[in-house]
């Protein structure tokens, strides 16, 4: 008879595992630039103002909390869609997009490669390399194969010949995913350039991009971040993309997220949406309300809209800030090599390129985390911290030792 006794632990999660040895960490020098929240200056990671005053706003006017439908408030779908593709998109005027709201987007993730799985259970998920780690699970545990597509080059930029290269292997049919913006772990993105010769390859090797864009707003601005993407749907008249507001609103408990669906006509559209909806009937049934309706009510008044963007605005511009400081704070601690490429990367992540080793020595010796291959948060990095941040990674880049 099976047993739970019989089971063997699972290693933890590379990210989230992490937030928990830094919990646990009694030392008061700590600093965690591993898991993937915005902080302000003091460490915090803040509840926007606009949310404070949605929240309000909701609770006052609240008067039932009866199930959500599945696909979502329309409320809430309808500015999501405006919001990813832009309000005068052509595809939205033709029928062509549905957006579902799924629990952060993770879950649209998740949704999307449920629904790939059903109507393309065959077909392999490309990712980069690096990739977010929780990308392979995702897309794994709903029974997806996955293969890789080179990223990162040597010289810190983007490996276009690479990726096009591994991507004319791809068969007909398969998923490539793609980063709208802020790539994460690299901070990479392509160039409008490289970007058409992605699309261009997409759409003749007939692929079903699958777009994460969880950095709307943290790179270049909410209407510049959607620029790649919308070079793609030029191209290819399927996309699935998912999309999150837990950075952007910084709802990252309330779980909100979309998984927006463009499809050739608008009878497909209907097809496919009635698909995910009977995905997400077996899976949570409804989504969660209450992050949805708060980013519904930002978007229905246009004072607390620009308020909002007004806030997103300011977190970019601290990211941008601490990473023009990190640069500086490195030269000044001495660590070798060139860093300027750090410039050239968006978002809230870099990737430092370090090894397991020296990632195990700076919490081991310096009590500072950052995730394998030394992915840092930017958004972590004060006036406070910079300079034990900057000299432990300049120690460990010089004197990369073997831990025992």
């Amino acid at each position: 008879m099976p047993s739970f006794a019989a089971l063997t632990p699972v290693p933890a999660d590379p990210i989230l595992g992490l937030t928990e040895l830094f919990v646990a960490d009694p030392r008061p020098e700590k600093v965690s630039l591993a898991s993937g929240v915005y902080v302000d200056e003091t460490g915090r990671t803040p509840i926007l103002e606009v949310v404070r005053e949605a929240e309000s706003r909701i609770l006052l006017a609240q008067t039932t909390k009866v199930y959500k439908p599945i696909a979502g408030d329309p409320a809430y779908t309808t500015v999501v869609r405006a919001l990813v593709l832009g309000a005068d998109h052509p595809a939205i005027g033709e029928g062509r997009v549905e957006t579902l709201h799924a629990p952060g987007g993770t879950g649209a993730l998740r949704v999307a490669a449920d629904l790939a799985h059903r109507i393309r259970p065959d077909a392999t998920v490309w990712l980069s390399t690096p990739t977010w780690p929780n990308h392979p699970q995702v897309f794994s545990a709903a029974g997806l194969a996955t293969r890789q597509y080179p990223y990162l080059g040597e010289d810190g930029a983007l490996d276009i010949d690479g990726l096009l290269g591994a991507l004319e292997d791809a068969a007909s049919g398969d998923l490539v995913c793609l980063h709208a913006c802020c790539h994460n772990p690299t901070g990479i993105d392509p160039t409008p350039d490289q970007w058409r010769r992605i699309a261009d390859v997409v759409a003749r090797r007939d692929l079903l991009p699958l777009v994460d864009f969880a950095y709307q707003g943290f790179g270049d601005g909410l209407a510049e971040d959607r620029a790649g993407l919308l070079i793609l749907m030029e191209r290819a008249r399927e996309l699935l993309i998912a999309s999150s507001f837990s950075k952007n609103f910084a709802l990252y408990d309330e779980r909100v997220g979309a998984l927006t669906q463009v499809t050739a006509d608008a009878d497909s559209a209907k097809t496919l949406l009635s698909h995910a909806k009977q995905v997400i009937r077996a899976n949570y049934s409804n989504p969660p309300a209450h992050g949805g309706e708060i980013v519904a009510t930002v978007f229905a008044d246009p004072e607390l809209r620009a308020r909002w963007e007004g806030e997103v605005a300011t977190m970019r511009g601290r990211i941008a800030s601490n990473r023009r400081a990190l640069v500086d704070g490195l030269r000044e601690a001495g660590a070798p090599g060139d860093h300027d490429g750090l410039f050239r990367q968006r978002g809230m992540f870099s990737l430092l390129g370090l090894s397991n080793e020296q990632v195990q020595r700076l919490r081991d010796e310096f009590a500072i985390y950052v995730v394998g291959a030394g992915r840092v948060n930017v958004a972590g990095i004060t006036q406070a911290n910079l300079g034990p941040v900057c000299r432990a990674l300049a120690a460990v880049m010089r004197e990369p030792a073997a831990v025992a």
